[in-house]
């Protein structure tokens, strides 16, 4: 059985998620307030195994290097985003007054890799747009979408490696990929089903 716990961490309200099966957790985005997401950690009984980014603005990076301290799990990013970890100008650390270059990753993702945590298996699907390595990781029933997909809008695209033709694609992708009554987790805002994003998301029903 698996357990997705959705923690709301930093000024930008990012949504971090810890996803537990078995005896494996997932950091998923920890953006900031690493002692609060550890906190939530110690309260589960499994082991944290990976911290994954769905892309790698600061917002979803800032606490990869704490939680690593903290439970030594590998930090895994898409290939294309891996250089932003260490480049503040890039992963908006300037932007937000974190000017921090972080470690570097422990494994680099590319398209349809699989990360299986206890019995669930993602996969990764390369959905650039919001940055140019952003993606999603895709089960059966449910996806973390990260800042390419929220219920009602979508990332920004006018940051550095950004493209509003890319993500409009990766949005055409994802509506062959994912069925109506599939879980959203998106990086920021609500949670609901892809069935009530493509009711409240105009970008979903852009030609």
């Amino acid at each position: 059985m698996s357990n997705v716990i959705r923690i709301v961490v930093g000024e930008m309200a990012t949504n971090c998620y810890l996803l537990e099966s078995n005896n494996d957790i997932a950091i998923i985005d920890p953006g900031f307030e690493p002692e609060k997401i550890y906190q939530k950690l110690k309260e589960l009984k499994g082991l944290a195994k990976y911290i994954i980014n769905t892309h790698a603005h600061i917002d979803h990076i800032g606490a990869n290097v704490r939680l690593k301290e903290l439970t030594n799990a590998k930090i895994l990013i898409h290939h294309r985003d891996a250089e932003l970890l260490t480049q503040p100008s890039r992963n908006l650390g300037f932007f937000l007054g974190e000017p921090i270059a972080l470690c570097k990753a422990d494994q680099l993702l590319h398209e349809h890799d699989i990360i299986e945590i206890g019995d669930e298996k993602l996969e990764v699907i390369h959905t650039p747009g919001h940055t140019k390595g952003s993606i999603c990781l895709v089960t059966k029933t449910f996806a973390f979408t990260g800042d390419t997909l929220f219920i009602d809008s979508i990332g920004r695209t006018d940051f550095p490696d950004g493209s509003e033709r890319e993500i409009l694609g990766s949005l055409r992708r994802l509506k062959e990929l994912l069925t109506d009554n599939i879980a959203i987790y998106p990086g920021h805002g609500e949670l609901g089903s892809f069935g009530k994003a493509k009711e409240l998301n105009p970008f979903l029903n852009l030609e």
